[in-house]
């Protein structure tokens, strides 16, 4: 298989993890009304990072031996900018309009190409920059159908949300080429797992976590925790990690930009909602944003020189250099 068609199958399956977490956006907006955000969080992803850990143990035990101290330092640093984006986000939306905080953890769209430069010393294409100026341009019609942009003081942590999201992003896209896939993203997902956990005692009080036995059972926050714990995370995060060995950082960002298309689509078919004319301008902006970015020439990931040959940690290093 040609370094081509990999990068187009990456970039399908990162869209398919986009629409995996559009979809499922009002699944997990009515389970978080029953169980708080953090505490729903601390359940999904400790749970997501228990079940990769138990398919390496039981399909892919060698990626185990691989494991090293600098292999679990950069795994949490990834799962560090993780938990920050959701936790900003969700303090955020404690002083922001759920519109604006839509808008500004999208810019994380455009920060990443910055990021990609800075970090893997990647030249960005006028075609990458356009991709991303329309993504973000298609997020504000997307989001502020009607109304304008008013800034208030929770924006400030939302911003910090999409730096944390373009920092994950851009980091996995160093680190991935060098590591076993499964064990970089299980623990990733088990410090996420930790510091909510810690995070809902400290914000939320002892009581969701105490109570979370009985709450589990309540039929909207068990489907939505079967759903956030499989599809939306242990695997979304195990494809993301794979795949960003073939495709760029930036790519990956306005892939993900598509994401609020499908919870549009989803809330119009599902929940009752309606898309203006300006929304839908939204929708296609991006979509145009992921094709111009997706057919246009450009320069190939540095993970694809480490495509096949499994080796130890060590010789991928030697190789990338790390």
């Amino acid at each position: 298989m040609t370094s081509v068609n990999r990068s187009r199958i990456a970039d399908l399956s990162l869209l398919l993890v986009a629409m995996m977490w559009g979809c499922t956006f009002l699944i997990v907006q009515s389970a978080v009304k029953v169980l708080p955000p953090l505490a729903f969080n601390s359940i999904r992803f400790t749970g997501a990072a228990l079940l990769l850990a138990l398919i390496t143990a039981v399909f892919y035990r060698r990626e185990w031996r691989l494991l090293s101290w600098r292999m679990v330092r950069h795994a949490l640093l990834l799962g560090l900018f993780l938990f920050m984006g959701y936790g900003f986000q969700t303090m955020g939306l404690l002083y922001t309009t759920t519109s604006n905080t839509g808008f500004i953890t999208g810019l994380s769209v455009v920060l990443v190409p910055f990021l990609s430069l800075a970090l893997l010393k990647t030249a960005i294409s006028r075609y990458t920059w356009f991709s991303a100026g329309l993504a973000a341009a298609g997020l504000y019609l997307l989001t502020f159908t009607g109304s304008a942009l008013s800034l208030n003081k929770g924006d400030a942590l939302v911003l910090l949300c999409a730096v944390a999201f373009a920092l994950q992003i851009a980091y996995t896209g160093v680190y991935a080429p060098r590591y076993p896939v499964l064990p970089l993203a299980a623990l990733q997902l088990a410090l996420v797992g930790l510091l909510s956990t810690l995070a809902s005692l400290l914000v939320e009080g002892p009581a969701p976590l105490a109570h979370s036995g009985a709450l589990i059972l309540k039929p909207e926050v068990l489907w939505a925790l079967l759903v956030s714990i499989g599809p939306t995370s242990a695997f979304a995060f195990w494809i993301q990690t794979a795949c960003q060995k073939y495709t760029t950082p930036s790519r990956v960002a306005i892939i993900f930009a598509t994401e609020p298309v499908f919870a549009a689509v989803t809330g119009l078919v599902f929940g009752g909602e309606s898309l203006g004319l300006s929304a839908i301008l939204g929708c296609l902006c991006i979509l145009a944003a992921m094709l111009t970015a997706e057919l246009s020439p450009g320069p190939a990931p540095a993970a694809q020189e480490n495509e096949a040959a499994p080796g130890t940690v060590n010789e991928i290093d030697q190789r990338t250099g790390g």
